[in-house]
């Protein structure tokens, strides 16, 4: 079940995940790709053709007014990466690649 927001092209799952409406994209996986890139609304739709202009710059509005909520889930994806990279044993390339002195 999902509810609608005051953001026409936006949808909250069940779990409050806001999607862009009538896919299965969440708004923080456009909102990481534009951070990462630096990608325009114009170059976000080059990129990802089946969302439209109207529901990327909604998802966009939806970040900037929900902002530190992103912020602090980005933060917490970080961390978990992090943690999971320490975690891992290095792959056998990385141990040829400081044998070699290369890394």
């Amino acid at each position: 079940m999902l509810t609608q927001t005051r953001y026409e092209h936006i949808s909250l799952t069940e779990d409050n995940v806001p999607i862009l409406a009538n896919t299965t994209m969440k708004v923080i996986e456009l909102v990481l790709a534009r951070i990462a890139y630096g990608w325009s609304p114009e170059e976000l739709h080059f990129q990802f053709p089946h969302l439209s202009l109207g529901q990327i710059h909604s998802a966009l509005a939806y970040y900037w007014d929900h902002q530190e909520e992103f912020e602090q889930e980005i933060e917490r994806r970080l961390d978990r990466v992090d943690r999971l990279q320490r975690q891992a044993e290095p792959s056998l390339l990385v141990a040829r690649l400081k044998e070699k002195g290369l890394l």
